[in-house]
């Protein structure tokens, strides 16, 4: 297999003047960064719109995506922004994310490029026209538009009515100029040498698309509330296991049509995306249920998944097409045959390898070629915090292994990037706050926690300063 190396590092977090990453400058110079540092991927988070803590892996359309995204300098280029528009959505801080100010303004201000659309009948029906060649973005954008003018109230109290025309148009125009920016960007990257790995939520939100438009495809009451709902059991990093809430899938009734809604996913994906993340694999072999009303998912059960049937299809729609199975958590020996089944590789984390013995699965001496291998992911924190959260043993035994038994933070944290570059995993990547050193307060998510996550972003004076010409050198030294 070809050995490779990139960075992780999701959209909302790159550079931008208006208060969230995007597919405009930002992305481009990250690009050339990676070009110029030897690396070839560039791995990214969920695109759909997110819940109401911002987290991307419970969204209210899975196919749908992230007005944020959208660039408005691009937008101001087309003539359907002016500059004093620009100058008011300004950001106030280039450090993190700014969802108040996104929530309250981001849409209206969108609306104003789209009502600029519509005065062209040519551009209203090309937007239309994409729209309604994309099935699944149609949904999205009648879902979305709908729960935008019910607010707060859930799709099961309004599921006879229709969108209003302006308020659906909106949604249609979003999704086209998304698409239309987010494809030349990507024709760019890989004109550079760069591929691009998306990352697709196992589960939706109940108020989704997903569940409105498929109901009979989920497990849910003759209200359209579940039955049972989703989460992990409890584990080394959660006492009371995790509970998500979200709507368990009827298998029985997917098999039914040959998984085409797994199809449909796995395939937007794949247009979207040169390769793509399946977030927790582990549920196509058993997952987690846990009952309506539980205090805590501490009250789940296993309930077999639907395994190889399934795995079939995915390999049929990915043909040949990058997947990885994040086979993270609680894995029992089933997991790992199916895992073994698909031939898509699974994951292992740096961070995960000091805590047990020498035959811990995440210690690189046991990495197979067969295998995607980080430092941490999105759900970890960063290597240099880790350093600081993990007992003393476990710090020292990780030093003598990266590190030389060298106690420098900043040498021990080079050190294990470089570590994971010399293995033999094909493939290595990095989110970006490890290539630059960071600590905790860049951490991207804490899982189980509500507030206080998502908000991460790097400023173009921080990519800046990363050695491109080192990074180059050490991606050549092991052959990546």
């Amino acid at each position: 297999m070809k050995r490779q190396s990139g960075i992780l590092l999701h959209v909302s977090s790159l550079p931008s003047d208006y208060g969230i990453g995007s597919f405009g400058r930002g992305a481009y110079e990250l690009v050339d960064l990676l070009a110029e540092s030897g690396f070839s991927i560039w791995q990214v988070l969920p695109f759909c719109v997110t819940d109401e803590y911002h987290s991307p892996y419970k969204s209210r359309a899975s196919l749908g995506v992230n007005p944020y995204f959208i660039d408005l300098d691009l937008l101001a280029e087309e003539g359907l922004l002016t500059e004093r528009e620009l100058q008011g959505a300004r950001q106030h801080s280039p450090y993190l994310a700014e969802y108040g100010r996104l929530e309250r303004e981001r849409l209206p201000l969108l609306a104003k490029a789209a009502a600029r659309v519509k005065k062209s009948q040519k551009k209203k029906a090309e937007v239309i026209s994409f729209v309604d060649s994309h099935a699944p973005l149609g949904r999205a954008c009648e879902f979305l538009a709908l729960s935008c003018e019910n607010g707060a109230e859930p799709w099961q109290s309004w599921r006879t009515h229709t969108p209003d025309p302006d308020t659906l148009f909106l949604w249609q125009f979003i999704h086209y100029e998304f698409y239309r920016q987010w494809h030349a960007l990507k024709s760019y990257a890989n004109e550079k040498g760069i591929s691009i790995i998306g990352d697709l939520p196992m589960y939706v939100d109940l108020d989704s698309a997903d569940v409105y438009f498929a109901p009979h495809l989920f497990c849910l009451d003759g209200e359209g509330y579940p039955t049972a709902v989703a989460g992990v059991p409890p584990d080394a990093f959660a006492a009371d296991g995790q509970l998500w809430r979200n709507p368990l899938y009827n298998y029985t009734e997917m098999a039914r049509d040959g998984f085409a809604f797994w199809r449909e996913r796995l395939g937007v994906m794949l247009e979207l995306f040169d390769g793509v993340r399946i977030d927790h694999f582990r549920a196509f072999e058993s997952y987690w249920s846990v009952p309506v009303g539980a205090a805590s998912a501490r009250e789940g059960h296993w309930v077999d998944g639907p395994r190889e049937p399934l795995i079939d299809v995915i390999r049929e729609v990915a043909s040949g097409k990058l997947i990885i199975a994040e086979d993270l958590g609680v894995i029992t020996d089933e997991v790992k045959e199916l895992v073994r089944y698909s031939g898509f590789p699974g994951m292992r984390v740096l961070q995960f390898g000091f805590a047990e013995g020498c035959d811990n699965p995440h210690l690189p001496h046991n990495y197979n070629e067969h295998t995607v291998a980080y430092t941490g992911t999105h759900d970890n924190n960063t290597a240099l915090g880790y350093l600081f959260e993990i007992s003393d043993w476990e710090r020292r035994r990780l030093l003598e292994y990266c590190a030389g038994g060298n106690p420098d933070g900043a040498h021990a944290v080079r050190e294990m990037v470089k570590t994971v570059l010399r293995s033999s995993a094909a493939t290595a990547i990095f989110p970006i706050q490890d290539i630059l050193g960071y600590g905790g307060d860049t951490r991207m998510n804490t899982p189980g926690v509500a507030t206080g996550n998502w908000e991460y972003r790097v400023t173009r004076e921080q990519l800046s300063a990363i050695d491109r010409k080192y990074w180059k050198e050490q991606n050549a030294l092991f052959a990546r």
